[in-house]
């Protein structure tokens, strides 16, 4: 078995890919949550610089615990460790989105990644490449409304979601978008998000408004996620890095 110095020095070696946004008091976000406010307390003429945020947890590039929606599940404290570097799977539908915004992952899609690239192993995390990262920092064009106020937005099937939870076990999966499901069928469903509350429900967590997931190949890389060890929250702003097979 490799040593950790030699298993660092590779992983050093390897390419890094940041998959989250930068953000600030314009980042895009849920419209019904505030965004972030950020003020200095003390300058360098006090003799240190200290700033204060105040931020929502599901705001940016961030993480959702079950208990986000579901009552009585886990919290963000309670996601084990070793669940935060996964094996990362990168599926791209990026030119289906392209023709279609209303498009939703399939259970199709899957099976056509996996006769590609390989089966998704268990415990694993799995991302819908849609290139949707590219509109921000555009609040109007993340949102993608038309003249009804329905957003036009990628999203999971809820047929994906089950075959990855039930018949692959996979730990979580992750978007480009603000949630989940697609905008049509969060409007169909009076703006329910049905499919994020079933993810949920399974005990998996996601990664929500990922970046630059065109950089990563479908498999073969891991990602890493971090964030502050919050007492009781239900979601954080993360740190998300790919690290990229040589």
């Amino acid at each position: 078995m490799a040593d950790l110095k030699t298993i660092y020095q590779t992983l050093k070696a390897a390419k890094w890919v940041d998959l989250t946004h930068q953000i600030d008091e314009n980042s895009p976000h849920f419209p019904a949550l505030p965004a972030l406010e950020k003020k200095q307390l003390f300058s360098l003429d006090d003799g240190f610089l200290v700033q204060q945020f105040s931020v929502v947890g599901q705001y940016g590039t961030h993480i959702d615990a079950p208990i986000h929606f579901v009552e009585g599940g886990r919290w963000l404290d309670e996601i084990a460790l070793k669940d935060l570097l996964l094996p990362l799977y990168v599926v791209d539908l990026s030119q289906k989105v392209a023709e279609n915004p209303d498009y939703q992952i399939s259970k199709e899609d899957l099976l056509a990644f996996e006769e590609e690239h390989g089966q998704i192993e268990a415990d694993s995390f799995v991302a819908f490449r849609s290139d949707w990262h590219k509109r921000w920092p555009s609040q109007d064009a993340i949102r993608n409304l038309d003249e009804n106020g329905v957003q036009h937005t990628p999203g999971w099937s809820h047929e994906a979601l089950q075959f990855l939870i039930e018949e692959r076990q996979v730990k979580a999966v992750g978007h480009e978008t603000l949630d989940t499901d697609s905008g049509v069928t969060a409007a169909a469903n009076g703006g329910a998000l049905l499919e994020e509350y079933y993810l949920l429900e399974q005990d998996r967590f996601q990664l929500e408004v990922l970046a630059n997931l065109d950089q990563v190949p479908a498999t073969g890389s891991l990602i890493s996620i971090a964030f502050p060890h919050w007492e009781k929250a239900s979601g954080s702003p993360v740190r998300a890095i790919a690290i990229l097979p040589e």
